[in-house]
């Protein structure tokens, strides 16, 4: 049989083990959040808005979107959910009315400075089987890829 492929194995494809290290990895992270009763999406925006209060980023869901790279349904969901649980704020921007300023409760803001290390932790044990240079190397290498 005459296959469409432009690799002999599955393992030859970039694609396919980018796939594999993407899902292996997402399955450590959503193991160590499970207890949280958060996604990892939601791990994701609260990091982002902690970050964004420590460099005195004024968020909003855009900036949250753009900069995570989830796509807007996804950053929605996940905001209401947040609010839901009182993690974040959201309310009418001061100068866009079409934009929702976004913020960590004082509830958000304890819960996300506990999960932090425990993420940090898993990716540090997770990519601790690349040396120093090949961490590097690979951070550029992704950072070309976007």
């Amino acid at each position: 049989m005459d296959l469409p492929f432009d690799f002999e194995k599955p393992e030859d494809s970039p694609g396919f083990l980018l796939w594999q290290t993407t899902i292996t990895w997402q399955r450590l992270i959503k193991r160590g959040l499970e207890t949280f009763d958060i996604s990892h999406s939601e791990f994701v925006i609260m990091a982002l808005l902690l970050w964004f209060k420590a460099h005195h980023f004024e968020a909003t869901q855009v900036l949250i979107a753009n900069w995570s790279m989830l796509d807007k349904m996804t950053v929605s969901k996940s905001l209401k959910r947040l609010s839901a649980q009182e993690y974040v704020t959201r309310r009418e921007h001061a100068k866009d009315t079409r934009a929702k300023h976004v913020s960590l409760t004082e509830k958000g803001m304890k819960l996300i400075i506990q999960i932090v290390p425990i993420v940090e932790h898993i990716d540090s044990q997770f990519f601790a089987k690349l040396d120093t240079h090949e961490t590097e190397l690979f951070k550029k290498i992704l950072a070309k890829l976007l």
